[in-house]
């Protein structure tokens, strides 16, 4: 059994990105925690139903994606900076060392919005093996309509290599994207189940399965 931490800025970044390679993890038997960053209030313009809505949305994924525990941060979301950075760091390494895990699935460093890339770099502080002896991978996840919107700098770019077959997941993976109806739309919209199932595909036709998702693995420690 491994422990798995997927870490998104904002609720729908974990299933876009990396819905089928949870729900894989969780039908092993792998224990699945979840960070969510930001999170959205009254204070900051969203009304009172919205609000609950979102929180009830995350408790249905939960259910689906088959969550062990959820943290969030609570974070205004839009409104992620350097300056919480700083304070993101202490409550990140407070979660690791309380979950442990050998896997971490992160949002992509250069995304297009800026709550995205904030917390990556808050994450990539708390993955030295010094101080995190449990760690073995850290894979960056691909978010329709932040990663391929982002400027294609070369230092930056999404570099995918390495992929999980979600064929057995993908319907799941749908079933959980359509608990954030309000971040659906139809195509050409970028986040959309036909372009979900489109990039799976694609990612599918470069692993030879029928579905896959992409990832970059940026840290690989093989040890006991």
């Amino acid at each position: 059994m491994k422990k798995v931490i997927v870490i998104s800025a904002h609720p729908d970044d974990e299933v876009l990105g990396a819905g089928g390679t949870i729900l894989k993890h969780s039908a092993q038997g792998d224990q699945v925690f979840w960070l969510i960053t930001t999170n959205i209030t009254e204070p900051d313009g969203f009304t009172v139903e919205m609000v609950s809505e979102r929180q009830e949305e995350i408790k249905e994924v939960e259910k689906i994606l088959g969550i062990q525990k959820t943290y969030l941060l609570n974070y205004p979301t839009m409104k992620l900076d350097s300056r919480i950075v700083n304070e993101m760091v202490p409550r990140i390494s407070e979660i690791f060392k309380e979950v442990e895990p050998e896997i971490i699935y992160c949002l992509n460093r250069s995304d297009a919005h800026s709550d995205h890339r904030y917390t990556f770099d808050a994450v990539m502080s708390c993955t030295k093996s010094f101080r995190y002896s449990y760690l073995k991978q850290v894979l960056l996840y691909e978010c329709i309509s932040e990663t391929e919107f982002a400027p294609a700098l070369p230092e930056k770019v999404f570099l995918p290599n390495y992929y999980v077959d979600i064929s057995n997941f993908i319907e799941k993976k749908l079933e959980a994207m359509n608990i954030y109806a309000s971040e659906l739309g139809e195509h050409p919209f970028p986040r959309s189940e036909r372009n979900i199932k489109a990039l799976a595909t694609y990612r599918g036709a470069i692993a030879g399965v029928e579905y896959a998702e992409a990832f970059q693995l940026i840290k690989f420690i093989d040890k006991e």
